[in-house]
């Protein structure tokens, strides 16, 4: 039987500002160890017997996705690319149609992509049993043994043993997020667990339970991937036919309602950094109580959590905060708050701000940029392309370009005229003269880009190349 995982990459991670951001949310950055989330997560789900993962992602984030990947040495099965977000039931029907392909009764192993497991050992064991009840024809979520009587998520009740699979049990009931007595109680039970979002079913068991519970999933999702293009290395889900699944959770469109749903109690160091505090509880802390990251320096503080980048923060008789210091956004909250960063970047994007969306640094599948200085006539931009990447063939409307190559080499086509840079070398790009830049050597290129001109939009850009399936912006 085929087992394929696939892992969910659609969150935006809002109550991580500033370091999450719509462009790079926190699935996509090393929280907890050198990899990245999504990276640690497929790394975990590499178990005998299962086929390369499959990736259901933002369309935004695609280069990022498979960037990440190579860099472990994965080749998916395949990167599914969302157009947008349906939440998890339409995400999972996706799932099951393309893993169902030739296999019907092919066991989905479906995760979320930003949860921490510190106890692997624990969660194969776990998978094992889910893998087993699961080919047996249930449903299979993951109950996380309660370590406190958090309000915060939802439970799962467990019900009698699963004949068959040892380690699982039916499941009596799913409960919403209760108030603190409610979950003092079910904590005080023992027979709660929390519901973490992981899943495991056969692909034939979980259509037809969508088409008895949640009839109005399957035939636009079905459509959007019988007119799924092929881009690259992604399937492009139809965004017409997507647009129209209801957005609902896998959990009230089936596991609430089905008689198939099976759950396998387990202690796996699960959290799903959910928040700063989360973050905090499973960093490494001193002596204080307090996890810090870059240049930082205390005085009299304590159990607090401090990340700064590129500039020295420094904290004096304080206790309890959270303090991120990014380049363009500096985020100070008392601890036992951290759950409302939601509200700042809510009030952020109605005042329509770019904070909550893009860093200062902008991720390309050539390579980067970041603005460094900006005025009324210019922009000044630091560039690196990958070794043997380019940016296609393009002009400009509005504005002249300035580089100067500081690392590597660049072949520089102007007009009709190509050019070989080295470091410390320049050129100008008259506006509206057709350019292209590559990289043609084996380390990075960075030069320092100085655009000058009476508009100067991301939006003032004509391709004439695109190899990247990019649209008219930077």
């Amino acid at each position: 039987m085929s087992i394929f995982p696939v892992i969910l990459s659609g969150g935006s991670g809002t109550r991580l500002w500033p370091l999450s951001r719509g462009a790079l949310p926190k699935q996509l950055l090393a929280l907890h160890g050198d990899r990245t989330m999504i990276q640690e997560t497929v790394a975990r789900v590499r178990f005998p017997g299962a086929a390369a993962p499959i990736l259901i992602c933002n369309d935004d984030h695609r280069f990022l996705v498979a960037e990440q990947m190579q860099q472990i040495g994965l080749s998916p099965s395949a990167i599914v690319l969302e157009p947008m977000g349906r939440n998890t039931a339409p995400a999972a029907a996706v799932a099951a149609l393309i893993a169902g392909e030739n296999d019907p009764k092919a066991v989905v192993a479906l995760f979320p992509s930003d949860h921490v497991v510190s106890d692997e050992p624990a969660f194969q064991a776990a998978l094992a049993i889910a893998v087993k009840a699961a080919e047996a024809g249930n449903i299979v979520t993951f109950g996380l043994e309660p370590t406190a009587p958090e309000t915060g998520y939802g439970y799962i009740e467990r019900g009698e043993p699963l004949a068959g699979a040892d380690g699982a049990f039916k499941v009596r009931a799913f409960r919403e997020k209760p108030d603190a007595e409610t979950a003092a109680g079910y904590l005080a039970d023992g027979n709660y667990f929390w519901n973490g979002g992981m899943f495991v079913f056969r692909a034939d068991v979980l259509i037809e339970e969508l088409e008895k519970q949640a009839p109005g999933i399957l035939p636009p999702v079905r459509e959007a991937v019988a007119k799924a293009a092929r881009d690259l290395d992604f399937i492009r889900l139809d965004a017409l036919s997507f647009a129209q699944a209801p957005n609902i959770s896998i959990d009230y469109a089936v596991m609430e309602k089905t008689a198939r749903a099976a759950v396998v109690p387990c202690n796996i160091g699960w959290n799903d950094v959910g928040s700063w505090s989360s973050l905090w509880e499973i960093r490494e802390q001193d002596e204080s109580g307090n996890v810090l990251q870059g240049d930082v320096v205390l005085h009299d503080t304590k159990t607090s959590f401090v990340h700064s980048e590129h500039m020295l923060t420094a904290l004096v008789g304080v206790e309890n905060l959270v303090v991120i210091a990014t380049k363009d956004a500096v985020l100070v909250a008392d601890k036992g708050h951290a759950q409302d960063v939601k509200a700042i970047v809510d009030k952020l994007k109605a005042a329509g701000r770019t904070e909550p969306m893009e860093h200062t640094v902008a991720f390309r599948p050539w390579g980067s940029y970041e603005v460094v200085d900006r005025g009324d006539n210019f922009l000044v931009t630091h560039i690196m392309i990958k070794p043997g990447e380019r940016i296609g063939l393009h002009m400009h409307h509005h504005r002249a370009e300035h580089w100067i190559v500081v690392q590597g080499t660049a072949r520089v086509t102007s007009g009709d005229k190509v050019t070989i840079l080295h470091e410390n070398q320049s050129t100008f790009i008259a506006l509206g003269e057709k350019h292209r830049l590559e990289n043609p050597g084996k380390v990075p290129l960075r030069l320092i880009e100085v655009q000058s001109g009476p508009y100067l939009g991301a939006d003032d850009i004509a391709r004439l190349e695109n190899f990247y399936g990019l649209e008219n912006k930077a």
